[in-house]
């Protein structure tokens, strides 16, 4: 499967570890690591080769283990939640879930013992978390309102669920795409204004029309990583959507053949692209199919702004709405996650989505239930119509549960905003992204303002500190932002945020706004 024949001394310690044993196999030993206990066992099979079954060694909890679900689409049902929520809550003040930046699910405080049996908990209402951590294709993004939005173009929600199964056999675990140099993002656009960031994913397909036909621009290579940062190209291809799957294949399979594993600094897919040329790697992806692409089209047809879906909107469907929940941060604790499935199932089709935005949405709600929906306690906590600034600020994990941060974000995002929002009135949303580390889980490079943390020297002593990024565009003509300014202090920061709102995106301070009354 993979071509590359150097002797075991030249390989970095991850692909000789990958070369001993497959990460798929710990799936045969849960029950005995649940009987030995997290210390008891090998120690490459606790930190790396559990990541294949979604399970994380959290160095800054340990013991206390993250689950990392596969969510197609971002989509779940109200049993699945509530499964997921039953997980959470046997922790305690320790279980909490995380919406993530591809619209999918972590838990948190799970305990090693237990992972047996939450598999099989799982396995009734079709849920899995396998293949979705370290050299593996990550969570498949498409269209939150895929099926439901009256605009959209192609629903998303098959297509992206026949890659995922044919990636991870149905959620069995597939060792044909276990084994690829580096982890893979792909993403599947169906509507107008790039609600899945396509430029920021390995492998993206963006609606295109050719000849009067509806299908996908191809465009490749997009990731960050703390080495490098690079925005998708194109491929120069347009496929129809039943071509989507079979090139997903076939690109993985160049990759996982070719793509280089010398060096994991330069493992991405961008890193061979460059290597060969992008006719080069196109040719080799015909050659894996069997034949030649079409050539892609003139233009795509993304040319709306980027929507948040969080409101009421009426669906395509007559009569009924969705509505998008702002989650502050993106995390929710068991009961949140219970009440979630119970209005999902009382006022909708017990259906739950999620966004890379790390909101929830509830969809198919009648007319006739809207108002009380919208009366719901738990609206209160997860409004409909939050403060601009809360309203699109996303955080990734922090150092709270990350070994990787090197600050703390969620609970630090959240009070900056609400003191910058007790201050100033904005006219509009204000994207701010909050990232602990130069891997950007929370996407800096996309946000109006992001911030990537750091340490920094204070007074002679080492703080917490964020490098501020400026310029990222979603959306039509969508562009990755540049880092300004490096090293400012996290307790310097507000008053340095409430100035750039009021110089550069028309904050007006509450005083003067009473004052002209």
């Amino acid at each position: 499967m993979i071509s590359a024949t150097k002797p075991a001394a030249s390989l970095n310690k991850f692909e000789k570890f990958k070369a001993e044993k497959d990460g798929l196999a710990v799936k045969a030993q849960l029950e005995q690591f649940a009987q030995l206990g997290w210390e008891a066992i090998d120690e490459t099979d606790r930190e790396h080769r559990l990541k294949w079954l979604g399970v994380f060694f959290r160095p800054v909890t340990p013991g206390k283990f993250m689950l990392r679900m596969r969510l197609a689409n971002g989509i779940l049902t109200s049993a699945q939640m509530r499964v997921l929520a039953e997980v959470v809550q046997r922790y305690g003040e320790d279980g909490n879930a995380d919406i993530t930046t591809r619209q999918n699910l972590q838990l948190r405080g799970v305990r090693l013992e237990d992972i047996p049996d939450i598999f099989n908990r799982f396995e009734p209402v079709g849920l899995t978390s396998v293949q979705s951590g370290m050299d593996n294709v990550r969570n498949i993004t498409g269209a939150p309102v895929a099926g439901i939005d009256a605009s959209e173009l192609i629903d998303t929600r098959e297509l992206v669920q026949q890659v995922q199964d044919m990636l991870t056999n149905k959620g069995v675990g597939n060792p044909e795409f276990s084994n690829l140099p580096r982890k893979f993002n792909i993403a599947i656009a169906g509507g107008r204004d790039n609600c899945v960031h396509a430029e920021i994913n390995d492998l993206a397909f963006v609606p295109a029309y050719k000849n009067g036909l509806l299908g996908f621009n191809i465009v490749v290579g997009g990731f960050f990583s703390a080495k490098r940062c690079e925005p998708a190209i194109p491929l120069n291809a347009w496929v129809n959507p039943d071509d989507v799957v079979n090139v997903c294949r076939a690109v993985l399979e160049v990759y996982r053949d070719h793509g280089l594993r010398a060096n994991r600094q330069k493992a991405r897919l961008m890193w061979l692209i460059d290597e060969w040329g992008i006719d080069q790697f196109r040719a080799q992806v015909e050659k894996q199919i069997g034949r030649q692409l079409e050539t892609e089209a003139e233009k795509d047809e993304i040319d709306w702004e980027k929507r948040d879906h969080i409101g009421v909107y009426a669906q395509k469907q007559s009569g009924l709405n969705y509505v998008g929940l702002h989650i502050p941060v993106g995390r929710f604790n068991a009961q949140d996650m219970f009440d979630l499935a119970r209005i999902a199932e009382v006022y909708g089709s017990g259906e739950i989505r999620l966004t890379v935005e790390q909101n929830v949405i509830i969809p198919n709600i009648p007319d006739s239930r809207l108002d009380a929906f919208l009366g719901e306690p738990l609206l209160l906590k997860f409004s409909v119509n939050p403060e601009p600034l809360k309203r699109a600020l996303v955080s990734c994990t922090g150092s709270q549960f990350c070994n990787f941060a090197l600050i703390e974000t969620k609970n630090r995002a959240l009070a900056t905003i609400e003191a910058l929002e007790a201050s100033l009135s904005l006219p509009r949303p204000v994207r701010i992204h909050w990232t602990g580390c130069p891997n950007s889980c929370g996407q800096p490079q996309v946000a109006d303002i992001g911030l990537m943390g750091t340490k920094v020297r204070k007074n002679g002593k080492a703080v917490e500190g964020v490098d501020l990024y400026m310029g990222g565009k979603v959306g039509k003509e969508a562009q990755l932002g540049n880092c300004v300014q490096k090293g400012i202090a996290c307790e310097d920061l507000e008053p340095l945020l409430r100035d750039l709102l009021i110089e550069q995106f028309g904050a007006t301070p509450k005083q003067e706004v009473l004052a002209s009354f």
